[in-house]
């Protein structure tokens, strides 16, 4: 068993939610318009067209007023109280938001026990206590699906609202030059590179210079606003809901709903970014600027297209900047429209990053490389190979959809599905964590659930007109997830239940006259069936046995004077049965063997000092637990020279009388220290299904032996730890899961 000494670490463990307030929260807010709200601030560039097309008939007065007033009251509903009043509670303990967020609400990830993590002997291992069967344990994989349909659904939004943005910010030129109207792509996709490119410097030095842009971009768009109003006051009607309603009645066109959506994408970003940022920093920059600012832009932009007509319809935005067309407010909106766009890219993209280390982190995804880019933030992450996979998709869609009309209707499919996903998701947390009566939850579901579903039914429509783009992309990524989870628990639940207790499996076998230590949780029983002997500093090789598995013999282990770190894949008490394969692979034992298990603290760097805790396995000579903790900026580095100084230092605590001798035979073998990385070669097991039996496991073992296996290899746990491979062993053991 580990030894009971457990050494203090002064380490939070548990990543929160990020607490500022003054100062650092005012700035924080600002550095929100940057990151989160380019993206909906952008909409006034296509909303309007979006609903009235330039190729279209020109709306009534009337109908421009219910249109004006469908997209405040939408504004008011979704992203002012759905998300800004009600979802921002609803973040992790972690601070993470999004649809994967709500899940993890849900059922959260058990947390790891790092002093158990660390006993290599125990008698309770593979023996947990079973789930019960209740309607919320019964609900986890249908909600999972659910939540990473929307999740998917998410990052397939990070590719379209780059390639929408853009796209129409440079299409603003044609307004004053048509010839160029064929160069429209082109620019568009040189713009995009260049942001992919950028991802690399981090959210926070983005943000540094996003954030002004973004601010004086919302600053335009409210001084233009209000001048626009003044040619039609009469506007201000719209603040009516009645005229919204009355569009729909005397237009019985239910297809414009699918443009208005268009003035609300960006608003699952406010949440998705919580990771980023935190609550009162999105809410206040939101409540106190964003939204007025929106809502002045679009009345001023429905004020003008009532008093102008016609002419301003082939494209409102533009054509609506106050003064002559080619003059210089003109040339001003058009250099900061295409400036905010690139920010308003920036919403998806970090939201993307933020939800593929919310799946990662908990086992829902092939592990990937990731950097973190903030001191103070953990959830500020770049992720270069997603960064390359969006940039090379959003180039594709903006090359495949030169129509911008088509883009839009693939964008706003993507947008509706993830806002009834969060809906759904927002309801049963309201039940369940935080404990409201269920009316509470089912009034909220009905209620913005009936606008959600609204806005999923217009966007449902547009599928066979470049809806069905991000629908298959948001399937194919669901399916990956899905697949992962699925095998990744199997290979768990295989871990957990083959764990062994390191006493049973190998003995050692005291001499004559030597007195033994003995665990202080060691029962009777065990006395009875096992020996034990502890070298009191001798220093000597011993004579250990191993069980063979198969046949039950006992058979010799040489101690070789060397040092071996084990990296664990997975927590939990006991020896993971990878170290069973190495045996059977290396039958010999190093003199010194380290268990060690990662935490990633919530903190940017760990003092050396505090970075190693070790127990020592006091029935086998040689064996320790260690936890290494890190921060989430430190480089992963095991330091073989302190971690063998805490080792010393445990084993004088233990036997302060212990020869000196002894610790620098420790100390000498320790030079030759070789990292081992274990891996599990899963193999698919036979399942017994009746008559479909034949089908279920071949499709069985082509997923788990064709795809998840090939996908692991690619992806190890430990390929983000250890760096040279001069002094790895790559251990493989067949895991029947």
């Amino acid at each position: 068993m580990t030894s009971k000494v457990s050494a203090e670490v002064g380490l939070n463990t548990k990543r929160t939610a990020v607490r500022l307030t003054g100062l650092p929260l005012l700035y924080l807010s600002f550095q929100t318009l940057g990151i989160i709200y380019s993206d909906i601030g952008t909409s006034p560039l296509y909303v309007l067209n979006g609903i009235w097309p330039a190729s279209g008939p020109m709306p009534s007065n009337e109908d421009i007023v219910g249109g004006i007033s469908a997209i405040i009251w939408s504004l008011t509903l979704l992203p002012l109280l759905k998300y800004v009043f009600v979802s921002l509670y609803f973040g992790t303990k972690e601070g993470e938001g999004g649809s994967f967020a709500l899940y993890q609400g849900l059922y959260p990830r058990e947390d790891i026990d790092f002093d158990a993590d660390r006993t290599l002997t125990g008698e309770s291992l593979g023996k947990g206590p079973s789930k019960p069967r209740t309607l919320k344990e019964k609900s986890r994989w249908p909600l999972l699906l659910w939540c990473l349909f929307g999740t998917a659904l998410t990052m397939a939004d990070g590719i379209f609202t780059p390639a929408v943005s853009v796209t129409s910010a440079v299409a603003g030129i044609a307004v004053t030059k048509a010839s160029v109207i064929h160069d429209i792509i082109p620019i568009s996709v040189a713009f995009l590179v260049a942001l992919f490119v950028a991802q690399q410097f981090g959210t926070a030095r983005l943000s540094f210079l996003f954030s002004p842009i973004a601010f004086l971009w919302f600053l335009l768009l409210i001084g233009t606003g209000i001048y626009n109003i003044t040619f039609f006051p009469g506007i201000f009607r719209a603040f009516d809901p009645s005229r919204a309603i009355l569009l729909f009645v005397r237009t019985k066109d239910y297809d414009l709903l699918a443009g208005v959506l268009l003035a609300v994408t960006g608003c699952e970003a406010m949440f998705a970014n919580l990771g980023q940022f935190n609550a009162a920093s999105i809410r206040m920059s939101f409540c106190t600027f964003v939204y007025p600012g929106l809502v002045l832009a679009y009345l001023g932009q429905g004020a003008r297209l009532i008093h102008d007509g016609e002419p301003v319809l082939a494209n409102v935005f533009y054509n609506t900047i106050p003064g002559p067309v080619n003059g210089p407010l003109f040339w001003i909106m058009f250099v900061f429209a295409v400036l905010a766009t690139l920010i308003a890219s920036q919403a998806l993209i970090t939201a993307t990053f933020s939800l593929i280390q919310q799946v990662i982190n908990s086992k829902a995804f092939p592990p990937i490389r990731m950097y973190y880019t903030s001191e103070t933030i953990q959830g500020q992450v770049y992720i270069p190979a997603i960064n390359w996979i969006l940039m090379i998709a959003t180039v594709v869609i903006v090359v495949v959809f030169s129509n911008l009309a088509n883009l839009t209707n693939a964008y706003g499919f993507a947008v509706a599905t993830v806002m009834m996903s969060t809906s759904l998701l927002l309801a049963i947390q309201m039940y369940y964590v935080k404990h409201l009566p269920v009316i509470v939850g089912l009034l909220y579901f009905f209620t913005f659930g009936f606008f959600d579903a609204l806005f999923w039914g217009a966007s449902f429509k547009k599928v066979p007109h470049g809806a069905w783009v991000p629908l298959l992309i948001g399937v194919i990524l669901e399916i990956i997830m899905v697949l992962w989870v699925w095998a990744k628990s199997l290979e768990d639940r295989f871990d957990g239940k083959n764990r062994m207790n390191l006493r049973h499996f190998i003995h050692q076998t005291p001499k004559h006259g030597e007195n033994y230590a003995v665990d202080e949780d060691e029962t009777s029983e065990d006395r009875e069936d096992i020996s034990y002997y502890i070298l009191q500093g001798s220093g000597e090789d011993t004579s250990d046995k191993y069980v063979d598995e198969k046949s039950g013999e006992k058979k010799e282990l040489q101690r070789i004077p060397s040092c071996a770190v084990f990296h664990k894949l997975a927590s939990g008490q006991g020896v993971p049965h990878t170290f069973v394969g190495f045996i059977r692979q290396w039958p010999a034992l190093p003199r010194v063997v380290i268990f060690l298990s990662v935490c990633i603290v919530p903190a940017a760097r760990v003092p050396v000092d505090e970075r190693y805790v070790v127990s020592k396995v006091r029935t086998v000579e040689g064996f320790y637990g260690v936890t290494y903790y890190i921060g989430f900026r430190d480089n992963f580095d095991v330091e073989i020279d302190d971690l063998i100084a805490k080792i010393c230092t445990l084993e004088r605590q233990l036997n302060p009388s212990v020869p000196e001798s002894f610790l620098q035979q420790i100390r000498s073998v320790s030079k030759t220290a070789t990292h081992i990385a274990p891996h599990y070669h899963v193999v698919s097991r036979k399942v017994n299904t009746g008559a479909i039996s034949p089908i279920v496991n071949y499709l069985r073992a082509m997923l788990i032996e064709s795809v998840y296996r090939r996908l692991a290899t690619m992806f190890p746990e430990t390929a983000n730890w250890l760096t040279s491979a001069d002094e790895i062993i790559h251990v493989g053991i067949n895991a029947v899961i």
